[in-house]
């Protein structure tokens, strides 16, 4: 067993230092969420400099993906070695680092190499902060996961929108520089706390854990097909908002006859509605529990895509893509939390592989349904994957408990 889980023996002490560690977990969930909405949009712009097709542009950004789901794995066995709290940290340094990178190419594969180690340390840092929050979470002993990824939708939105702002006045090179120096002087506060506080190790966890399994309270295959299963929610949930992401305006433009500015709202109904379901997540689930959240957020984004994607009228449509970001909000901090608490980091990094996997597979899945068939009726496999994570809900209330 590594030697980070043997020096692990006590919990941080309750009140401040607890405080504190939450406030510092959230800034990095906020941070993550801003850094990458800052870059997206400026992917225009930065297509414009390096002189790329739109078929080179695609090939780039999957550098981003690959880097991700190359590293997630690689930090969980790090976060193990080393401890979440400083893997977080030297993660989050490099994703400052790199975001100012992509205005300095001037070719997609220069572009694409850059993106690589920007995905790299966008996957790692993921794994890494929602490490801290599962060992918080288990600690405190109270359904706080929520209020962590409410922080980095509440981060995107704002990265999203100054970014929008200043697009016309700054340089890609300058307001990508900017977040990366935002970046830097965030991680030196909140980083602080991180470095100075060992991650809580909750009890219950501990004495289950037996020799090589890396903190797991279910070391055999029993457990490792949990954590799999966990994960495929994750996927359903990220394939979803992949999708919503990339196919709801059209749907609006295309099908629905929506101006261009209404079809822009769709994603930003989606979106607003995830984040509120997001900060009322942690009542949500001390009242309901773990497994009427799955099961009922589920149930809800079926229903709500279902009409999103079937309606005849606009309006329908947006009310439909709003209910499915409630729907959706809850699984993927419920399916990450699960996950972790079963097998630590390793956990987490599954999950998260599953999820970003879900959220590369969305928006190409729904382009070859919608030449195949249509695209309402494509996104509408979107209802069909929430149906399934309820089921798993379902499946799996036992272990989701309370």
């Amino acid at each position: 067993m590594p030697q980070i889980n043997k020096t692990r023996t006590h919990s941080v002490a309750p009140g401040r230092n607890h405080t504190s560690l939450r406030a510092a977990i959230t800034a990095f969930f906020a941070l993550d969420g801003f850094i990458f909405a800052g870059w997206v949009v400026r992917i225009p712009d930065i297509k414009h400099q390096t002189h790329a097709s739109a078929g080179d542009l695609g090939l780039a950004l999957l550098g981003v993906s690959a880097g991700a789901v190359l590293t997630m794995t690689l930090t969980g066995r790090l976060c193990r070695r080393y401890g979440s709290h400083p893997v977080t940290v030297v993660c989050m340094v490099v994703l400052a680092l790199s975001v100012a990178l992509p205005p300095l190419t001037h070719s997609a594969p220069a572009l694409g190499a850059v993106l690589l180690l920007f995905g790299a340390a966008y996957g790692g840092v993921n794994v890494a902060f929602n490490s801290a929050a599962v060992d918080l979470v288990a600690a405190l002993g109270r359904p706080i996961m929520p209020s962590f990824h409410a922080a980095f939708s509440l981060g995107g939105m704002i990265g999203a929108g100054l970014g929008g702002l200043v697009a016309g006045a700054l340089s890609p090179t300058r307001h990508l520089l900017g977040l990366a120096v935002t970046g830097l002087l965030v991680t030196a506060v909140a980083g602080r706390t991180l470095l100075r506080q060992e991650p809580p190790a909750p009890p219950e966890r501990m004495p289950a854990a037996p020799a090589g399994t890396d903190g797991a309270t279910s070391g055999g295959p029993a457990g490792r097909g949990l954590v799999v299963v966990f994960g495929l929610v994750a996927l359903c949930t990220a394939y979803g908002e992949g999708a919503m992401a990339d196919w709801g305006a059209l749907h609006l433009q295309q099908d629905l006859a929506a101006s261009a500015g209404t079809a822009a709202a769709g994603y930003a109904c989606f979106a607003l509605a995830m984040t509120v379901g997001r900060l009322s997540g942690s009542a949500l689930l001390a009242r309901l529990g773990r497994a009427r959240t799955v099961i009922a957020g589920g149930t809800v984004a079926t229903a709500g895509m279902l009409l999103g994607s079937l309606a005849p009228t606009v309006g329908a449509a947006l009310a439909g893509f709003a209910i499915t970001g409630i729907g959706l909000a809850n699984l993927f901090p419920v399916a990450v939390e699960r996950a972790g608490a079963l097998a630590g980091p390793s956990g987490v990094a599954v999950a998260s592989t599953f999820g970003y996997g879900g959220m590369l597979l969305g928006p190409p899945a729904i382009g070859f349904m919608a030449d195949w068939f249509s695209l309402p009726a494509a996104l509408t496999s979107v209802a069909a994957l929430a149906a399934v994570a309820a089921a798993i809900g379902v499946m799996t209330r036992r272990v989701l408990g309370r």
